[in-house]
């Protein structure tokens, strides 16, 4: 879970930022200086930045605040409005767009300012007295922003949120072309046609007693353990 985000951070916070992320992302791949393939700085980007006036404000956690309330008011929430290669300029040319739109202009806005980003796939646990516009019971997708004094701190700029233990963190990478959930590699008889149905439940499970020990639960059952013969196939899901 995302580190909890206080009202704001100090003065000092935007030169420990960058030294930060040129520490930091220098050793990661791609995540720092540069863009990524779904947020990359066109003009419409640009454009959305100078609309809402983007710009490094009295400290870093209050600007990325202002900057999840910008694109939560700039954007309609509309499924199926962009597909899930869609470059954000579709997104930003319409105002619609869906929680990966949503995260990457917010990840692509937030680098343009030299705050180091990052995108996160998972779910959100909708509460009966939550106003969460994104669709319930589908993956989610929201950023995460490292700032040297509180590290990883997550936002959700499609229901304007900060990240907490609703936001159930499945996978991250720079973007959605590094976590995309329908990825994997099925080996078998070419010939033979497969089908895959996957159903997720979100909901709270009480905490384990104390000494009790969960269950292991095999991810593979014995007959699909068995062996396949000589013949077999590989095949990478889009």
């Amino acid at each position: 879970m995302p580190c909890p985000a206080p009202a704001r951070s100090d003065g000092a916070g935007w030169q420990r930022t960058s030294g930060a992320a040129r520490r930091t992302f220098a050793r990661i791949v791609g995540l720092w200086p540069g863009p990524s393939p779904f947020a990359q700085p066109t003009q419409l980007l640009r454009d959305l930045a100078s609309e809402v006036g983007l710009e490094r404000g009295d400290d870093p956690l209050g600007t990325l605040r202002q900057l999840s309330r910008d694109v939560y008011a700039s954007f309609e929430y509309s499924p199926k409005s962009t597909r899930v290669d869609s470059p954000i300029d579709e997104a930003l040319e319409t105002r619609r767009g869906v929680c990966q739109d949503f995260a990457h202009i917010f990840i692509a806005l937030a680098r343009q300012i030299g705050i180091p980003s990052r995108y996160v796939s998972g779910y959100l646990l909708h509460a009966a007295d939550s106003a969460d516009r994104s669709s319930d019971g589908a993956t989610h997708a929201w950023v995460e922003v490292l700032l040297p004094d509180l590290a990883w701190v997550g936002f959700d700029p499609t229901n304007d949120l900060i990240a907490g233990d609703r936001h159930i963190r499945v996978a991250i990478g720079r973007d959605y072309a590094d976590v995309p959930p329908t990825r994997g590699v099925f080996k078998g008889i070419s010939a033979v046609r497969s089908e895959l149905a996957v159903s997720v439940h979100v909901g709270p499970v009480p905490p384990p007693l104390a000494g009790e020990a969960l269950p292991f639960v095999p991810w593979m059952s014995r007959e699909a353990a068995a062996p396949l013969g000589d013949a077999s196939a590989s095949q990478q899901q889009p």
